[in-house]
């Protein structure tokens, strides 16, 4: 395997930063300290970028390189949504990646990413034959399998207070960059649904790839989507003082949100998608599922955003991207 800098790469000409949104000052024994601040790094094309930025959270385990390579070092979706002339903001969720985590702070931590469950998440044996676009090692000493899982650290065993904490992150970050489309991944997904309900005027949309469902499942040793599509208590009209009084009421911040449910043909998630679709609609979203065949692109499964033809993808994604936000001021 030749150094990346020799075998070549790709060439992109780009604005780009980092900063941090912080988190909460607590006092401890040794001193005062951050409790879960949230990383972000950003891109932007050297001219004018489209007026709404992007917004990009990773799913559960993972942290912001899930979008910005794939493991078989190929840019990731970052570079692609910057290529079609958009900002993009890629956060560490907090506790994840560059967003430092103690437990003593944060919260209990759960237990390690293990290669079994990334495939059984990523590489479900009844998919093979059709999952024709994971064309890298599927075994434990696979290269390829190894890229995928080092940067999968532990979740927060407390599901609710780690959506809890990200979309009070995230929304703290709408106040600064304004108005942006949230690009979610599958755990990630919750957490677009909490930030809007905390920022609902600074969402313009959300393209949820992948996301966790269906309403009100349990995962077991991760926590369960107590309220619908989120562990953590979101906000609903009529108020629900209770998770079982949330089916059929309004979410008032997903009123009239465009919404795009993204999935691959080779996904076990594909099959309960369209229960999450039937949920945000009745929630008052308006949403609706983008399935890959559908649009010529086959054989994906639930890492579509690395998988071997992401340059793919990504593409029905900025469509639908474009078109929900079509007629925003600069």
């Amino acid at each position: 395997m030749a150094a990346p800098h020799v075998a070549g790469g790709h060439e992109i000409t780009v604005r780009r930063g980092q900063f941090w949104v912080p988190g909460d000052r607590v006092g401890t024994e040794h001193g005062t300290v951050q409790r879960a601040p949230l990383f972000v790094q950003w891109e932007a094309p050297p001219g004018e970028a489209h007026p709404v930025p992007l917004v990009l959270v990773h799913g559960g385990g993972g942290q912001g390189t899930d979008w910005t390579g794939t493991p078989d070092g190929r840019p990731g979706w970052a570079t692609r949504f910057v290529e079609a002339g958009f900002a993009v903001y890629v956060v560490d969720r907090c506790a994840h990646g560059r967003s430092p985590y103690h437990p003593d702070v944060v919260a209990p931590m759960g237990g390690p990413f293990p290669y079994e469950a990334a495939q059984a998440l990523f590489l479900p044996d009844g998919e093979r034959d059709a999952q024709t676009q994971w064309t890298y090692g599927r075994e434990i000493g696979s290269p390829d399998l190894d890229q995928l899982l080092c940067p999968m650290g532990p979740l927060p065993a407390d599901l609710a207070e780690s959506q809890r904490l990200d979309a009070d992150r995230l929304g703290r970050l709408l106040d600064v960059v304004g108005e942006a489309v949230l690009v979610t991944h599958s755990a990630g997904g919750p957490v677009g649904w909490l930030t809007a309900d905390a920022r609902p005027d600074r969402v313009a949309a959300i393209a949820a790839i992948e996301p966790m469902g269906p309403p009100f499942a349990e995962f077991p040793g991760l926590g369960a989507l107590t309220w619908g599509l989120t562990s953590a208590e979101i906000t609903c009209d009529p108020p629900a003082a209770d998770p079982s009084e949330v089916p059929g009421r309004r979410i008032p911040a997903l009123t009239g949100k465009p919404v795009a449910v993204v999935t691959g043909g080779a996904s076990v998630f594909a099959g309960f998608a369209p229960q999450v679709v039937a949920f945000l609609n009745n929630a008052g979203a308006d949403a609706r599922q983008l399935h890959l065949p559908d649009f010529g692109v086959t054989g994906n499964g639930h890492g579509l955003i690395f998988e071997a033809n992401s340059d793919e993808t990504v593409k029905p994604v900025i469509d639908w991207i474009l078109a929900a936000t079509r007629g925003r001021a600069s």
